[in-house]
């Protein structure tokens, strides 16, 4: 088995075979928290408009999602798992447009499988590509608003990266904590930002392993890309 980890919609482009999609600041905290809380399906959408337009179409739907970390007019809910940490979603559908991990997913036009990843659901996800047996595995880390990588994203794929290759036993997941905590997760310890960015979300964000499945996309019966639960 063949691991790359590479960054941004760049390394989604290059990526081949079996493709993780990484954001675990905070697209895919929350969508594998929308899972937990009974939603049915997501739809990935990268561009806004779309997003719009597609709650127009089916105003039942709700929509999250951010821009520049916030959420848009006629949200239902920002891009915040702990908005969702209590939710009743059962039976419902959800759009969920963000910055970052959902224009990985339409960047990777070459990979054969794309699951969606965070450190919520690391081990179910890599669980999960060693059932397939795959010769390649690229794992893309969507980093800050899809502009530069960050930490959060590339311990993820690490984390990852160690699972599958069967080290993960020296992967020091309390040191990434603290890591994070000082580095790229400092924004959600900031008083200003507490509307939007709360602490509540870091402390959900890097609970390894919380969830039992995978995310993985798969095309409706319109064509449309939509997330879905798995399990090895």
């Amino acid at each position: 088995m063949k691991i790359t980890i590479d960054h941004l919609s760049a390394g989604a482009e290059r990526a081949e075979g079996v493709t993780v999609i990484i954001d675990v600041f905070r697209a895919y905290t929350v969508e594998s928290y929308a899972f937990a809380r009974g939603v049915e399906r997501i739809y990935p959408i990268a561009d806004l408009e779309a997003a719009y337009a597609l709650k127009q179409q089916h105003p039942d739907w709700l929509l999250a999602g951010e821009r520049k970390m916030i959420a848009g007019p006629g949200f239902d809910y920002g891009n915040s798992p702990s908005q969702l940490e209590h939710a009743d979603l059962h039976g419902r559908s959800m759009i969920h447009t963000t910055s970052a991990g959902t224009q990985g997913i339409i960047a990777a036009k070459h990979a054969d499988i794309i699951l969606l990843g965070a450190l919520v659901n690391a081990r179910a996800t890599a669980e999960y590509i060693r059932s397939l047996h795959p010769e390649r595995v690229s794992l893309v880390c969507m980093g800050l608003e899809n502009r530069r990588p960050t930490q959060e994203d590339t311990a993820c794929a690490e984390y990852i990266k160690a699972i599958l290759e069967g080290t993960d036993d020296r992967f020091d997941k309390a040191g990434t904590v603290a890591m994070l905590r000082e580095g790229d997760g400092a924004r959600f310890f900031i008083p200003e930002n507490q509307s939007y960015a709360p602490e509540r979300d870091f402390h959900l964000c890097v609970e390894f392993d919380k969830f039992d499945f995978a995310l993985r996309v798969e095309k409706d019966e319109n064509g449309l890309d939509y997330s879905r639960v798995v399990r090895a």
